[in-house]
């Protein structure tokens, strides 16, 4: 959805995915053929063709696919995703001549990887620069979005006139009554062949959130979310935690033991959390505080800014989000997935309950380690901010797939790198 709201104002050859896969192919894939020091076609020579030229051809086709959806998603500055999108094509096709025990040229892989990423940063730079976003918006109804993405060039609609620039995307608010002339130019400008968006789509495309007033005026489609995906990610939450599971143990000892030997008080903080279709459960976390006594009071399950109840070593446990760890046996138990929105403490999930009808919506999928809100937000330390992170988590939950994990997955390896948003 988010690609086709996309909107360029002059277009540039390499937007066609045609020419940029025939691009990477022939930079990536053929122009190192000769250092594989083989003919490349069977019956030349007694031997097949190598199996690096098929992994490399995979490689570069699967990471400009992957490279393109991520990018579609808010947001996202693509320059970032290029270099882990092909490592991780080209990683799934090593991985899959590993188990094959199949022979292929490393060095050619390796060259070929290098051009690969090389000529997507060529493409990207020059569409950057040739390209820009722009939208033609009728100035009435609820067009906040304007002031919200100053990024975006947006010109306002002075005369219900249909814009005479070509292939014009035009944004409206389609839910205000508009007066007869401007209501008869939205339907003439789709005649015309013109892209006509309610302002709502485009606000979520740029600025990745979701409101949502009531439930049964989404645009969700359904109250249900990918089905198929829900069960196929948590076979890969599972089989991703135990793959993990020999390296991690040991830093989850190093820790355990770096705690005891910083502060008093208990290895591991355990607290009531609300999860999956409403279903409480025990988070388990590394401590980062001194021990107090537990509160109901709301407020008390709030970390603050320069909170003085956080420990030396649990700064920086929370600025590497190393004390979120120990939630890999959360994920094994069926309980959290690596991605999904925050699990809340019940005296905040029931208040937000409370004041916010809808809010329960959001335990419909697996809470997660890191998410959608955490990667755009950072911490919040008051309601208000609250209110901003359940419009992350509906629009994680409106677009559930394995593209915006992965994306997450992405963005979350960038801020445990930086500590974005953590407190």
């Amino acid at each position: 959805m988010y690609a086709e709201l996309t909107h360029r104002s002059r277009h540039s050859l390499f937007e066609s995915l045609r020419v940029e896969v025939l691009l990477l192919f022939t930079l990536a894939v053929m122009a190192p053929a000769p250092l594989l020091g083989r003919y490349l076609l069977p019956g030349i020579d007694s031997r097949p063709i190598d199996y690096a030229v098929i992994a490399a051809g995979f490689g570069a086709v699967v990471g400009l696919l992957l490279l393109r959806r991520v990018s579609a998603f808010p947001g996202t500055t693509i320059f970032g995703y290029i270099l882990p999108s092909f490592l991780t094509s080209y990683g799934l096709a090593v991985a899959v001549m590993f188990l094959a025990r199949a022979d292929y040229s490393r060095l050619y892989l390796a060259v070929s990887l290098l051009v690969a990423v090389a000529v997507s940063f060529a493409v990207r730079f020059h569409l950057d620069k040739a390209t820009s976003q722009r939208f033609y918006y009728v100035p009435a109804g609820n067009m906040s979005v304007v002031d919200q993405t100053p990024e975006v060039e947006w010109i306002p609609l002075l005369s219900a006139e249909v814009p005479t620039v070509r292939r014009a995307v035009i944004v409206a608010d389609l839910r205000h009554d508009h007066a007869d002339q401007w209501e008869r130019m939205l339907a003439e400008a789709a005649i015309r062949g013109h892209v006509v968006y309610h302002v709502k789509q485009i606000a979520e495309s740029l600025t990745g959130r979701v409101a949502i007033e009531h439930l049964s005026e989404n645009s969700f489609g359904s109250l249900m979310p990918n089905l198929a995906y829900v069960k196929f990610k948590r076979v890969i939450d599972v089989i991703g935690t135990l793959f993990i599971l020999p390296v991690l143990i040991p830093l989850l000892v190093l820790i355990a033991l770096a705690i005891r030997l910083d502060s008093r008080g208990p290895v591991f903080f355990m607290q009531r959390r609300m999860g999956f279709r409403g279903e409480p459960f025990t988070v388990i976390k590394f401590r980062t505080m001194r021990p107090r006594d537990e509160s109901a009071d709301r407020d008390d399950c709030v970390t603050q800014d320069d909170d003085d109840r956080i420990t030396r070593l649990g700064r920086f446990l929370r600025r590497t989000r190393l004390d979120e760890l120990p939630q890999a046996f959360n994920v094994l138990r069926g309980e959290m997935s690596w991605i999904g929105p925050r699990p809340e403490a019940i005296p905040l999930s029931e208040w937000y309950e409370a004041e916010i009808p809808h809010y329960r919506y959001r335990h419909i999928v697996r809470p997660g380690i890191s998410g959608w809100a955490q990667v755009n937000q950072g911490h919040v330390a008051d309601l208000n901010a609250v209110h901003l992170k359940l419009h992350y988590d509906f629009f994680y939950i409106k677009n559930f797939s394995a593209w915006l994990d992965l994306l997450i997955l992405f963005r979350t390896v960038a801020t445990v790198t930086s500590g974005f948003g953590a407190k």
